[in-house]
């Protein structure tokens, strides 16, 4: 029997199925403990998302109305195209549902949604140790071979 994943924009209402999901992704990537976001981070992030004076977007999907996964875009300027371009900053999706469409679901999410702006490019980036997105990134777009640099200043 196939799934059902429904995916749909964020609302206020979502913050308690949304932290623990946040928290995942964060956790995942080594944020967490004494390396944990700040809470004040946190926050004004979920603020962002639900402002519509920001160019952020957040989506959730959902099996059987609980929220399993969740997807956060950033629409921004670019130097090589006239348009905006869509940046797919974090993904995440309850590990026990992982390989069972839920990720695919917020991708095709985030496509639509800039389709609907008028944007012609969605990107993102992973680590290189994330072997199981990465059997997914590599169905749905192509690598391009970046590497990504970056510093605090």
């Amino acid at each position: 029997m196939e799934t059902k994943i429904a995916t749909r924009q964020i609302t206020a209402q979502d913050y308690a199925a949304w932290k623990p999901l946040w928290d995942g992704y964060n956790a995942f990537y080594g944020r967490h403990g004494d390396t944990s976001l700040a809470d004040e981070i946190t926050r004004a992030t979920w603020a962002r998302f639900l402002d519509p004076n920001e160019p952020m977007v957040a989506i959730v999907a959902e099996i059987d109305g609980e929220i399993v996964g969740i997807t956060h875009c950033i629409f921004h300027r670019s130097t090589s195209r006239m348009a905006l371009v869509c940046y797919l900053q974090d993904l995440f999706t309850q590990p026990s549902l992982r390989g069972r469409g839920v990720g695919r679901a917020l991708i095709e999410a985030v496509k639509d949604t800039a389709r609907a702006a008028g944007i012609g490019r969605v990107y993102w980036l992973t680590h290189e140790t994330n072997a199981a997105g990465r059997l997914l990134y590599d169905k749905v777009a192509a690598n391009a071979g970046f590497i990504q640099y970056a510093c605090d200043v």
